[in-house]
């Protein structure tokens, strides 16, 4: 019997190695490399057959659909991310921070898929069976097509799914399921990267829907080798703070749809309720006669979203000024703050400045830099930003006011919630016109300070 052969893994990157080394060359992690049998080399022509990986190609014309295109949740939100629904065959991986939500979400999806008709089985390795229960039941979960199963033996687990057949199987968490063929422990690099490799050819061997649960480091990526991402077909992130109430769904691959859409919901007692209507939820507690406070119409997906964005600046006490950003790209708000000292002349050396996106949401993108020098200028000069005036353009490192998109788009949704007037890019103003809303187009950071002055 020839001698198996092993090979160091590093468990941060999947750095193979045949030898040891304290190192990581790859990631340059110290202490990463665990010895791990190599399969790579093993498996003959004989054993390709058998496990039928042979198939024949076939036109477009031969290939045919069967069944459901997707599978519809029920939930606007989730199939909003999705691209309209769960497709069968597919592997969706959800990723989130410990206790966001991620099985609150599923649990909820399982439901409504079960009301169609869907069989759907859950498979858990982080709960018993009796905790599943009582989880499900404070969830209000009754669907007789769901069934349980607490297990991490992914053998078995297979023989399980070819037994039962459902449509959908839930597995919560990757990171758990073990495989005794490889000798490290399970969340390692070669348990996640074999076992997902395993469940892949099934789903899409038996168009089967399979949704992994995936645990996240401290940097917020999913844990484990990034060919993880690479395999699936949807990446979905749950985003959120702690201690808010809302939750972002975002949507960073999906090869059946758009990976540009988020789906916004809200935790409450029974469970997270989509949001119908996220820019009134974002503006429900705006403060009035305010210094300081400004709304931006930013894009997300494809949908408009109005939110608040608050800024400070007071004396600084120490020899170096402090900066802070909540919610958007601190390097970019150094940025627009050198612009300011430079631009307009504001010695920005001898005070604190902080910016907070108000709702817990991350914002990224160059709409947003306009409003944040115009709430920085009106905590300084102590001047209020009228309530009705929305802000928004990209600024660029001579001071100018650059052109954005979708304007026509943020504008209709900020005058659906009250909104009359808005200070834009001069190069958006071509050709706009929107009905009860004042258009005041500018060109330079100057010119849209003297408008609010």
């Amino acid at each position: 019997m020839a001698k198996k052969k092993s090979i160091f893994v590093c468990q941060s990157c999947g750095y193979e190695s045949p030898k040891w080394m304290g190192k990581c060359p790859e990631c340059g992690q110290w202490n990463s490399m665990v010895e791990e049998l190599d399969f790579s080399k093993q498996g003959s022509k004989e054993n390709i057959r058998e496990r039928g990986v042979y198939s024949k190609p076939k036109s477009l014309a031969e290939i045919t659909y069967t069944g459901d295109t997707r599978y519809p949740t029920s939930n606007e939100e989730f199939d909003r991310v999705l691209g309209g629904g769960i497709v069968p065959g597919g592997m969706i991986l959800l990723g989130g921070d410990p206790g966001i939500g991620k099985s609150t979400l599923l649990l909820q999806t399982t439901e409504a898929l079960g009301n169609q008709g869907y069989k759907i089985l859950y498979i858990s390795g982080e709960e018993s069976e009796q905790q599943l229960k009582m989880r499900a039941e404070r969830m209000k979960v009754k669907s007789e097509k769901i069934s349980f199963l607490s297990e991490i033996n992914i053998p078995y687990l297979l023989t399980i799914i070819l037994e039962e057949r459902p449509d959908i199987v839930i597995i919560d968490s990757i990171q758990t399921m073990y495989s005794p063929d490889i000798s490290s422990a399970p969340g390692s690099v070669s348990q996640i990267r074999e076992n997902t490799g395993a469940l892949m050819q099934l789903a899409k061997k038996d168009n089967i829907a399979m949704v992994l649960v995936g645990h996240v480091t401290k940097d917020g990526a999913i844990a484990g080798p990034r060919v993880l991402e690479h395999m699936v077909d949807t990446v979905l992130y749950f985003e959120g703070e702690k201690y808010h109430a809302y939750r972002i769904l975002r949507g960073v691959k999906n090869r059946f749809g758009s990976t540009n859409e988020i789906g916004i919901f809200e935790m409450t007692e029974n469970g997270l309720q989509s949001v119908a209507n996220p820019s009134e939820m974002m503006l429900d507690s705006r403060p009035e006669n305010t210094c300081g406070s400004v709304v931006v119409p930013c894009i997300e997906g494809s949908r408009p979203l109005l939110i608040e964005l608050q800024g400070l600046v007071s004396p600084t006490g120490f020899g170096n000024p402090r900066r802070m950003a909540t919610g958007m790209d601190y390097n970019r708000m150094v940025l627009l703050l050198a612009i300011m000292e430079k631009r307009l002349g504001i010695q920005m050396q001898s005070v604190d400045a902080y910016i907070n996106v108000v709702g817990g949401i991350k914002v990224d993108e160059p709409a947003l830099d306009l409003g944040v020098i115009a709430v920085l200028y009106s905590s300084l000069r102590d001047f209020q930003i009228p309530g009705d005036l929305m802000i928004l353009g990209e600024v660029g490192l001579t001071g100018e006011v650059r052109n954005i998109q979708h304007i026509e788009k943020r504008l209709i949704e900020g005058k659906k919630l009250g909104f009359k007037r808005c200070i834009i890019p001069k190069g958006n103003q071509k050709g706009l016109k929107i009905a009860g809303m004042t258009i005041l187009p500018v060109d330079s950071i100057r010119s849209a300070l003297d408008i609010l002055l």
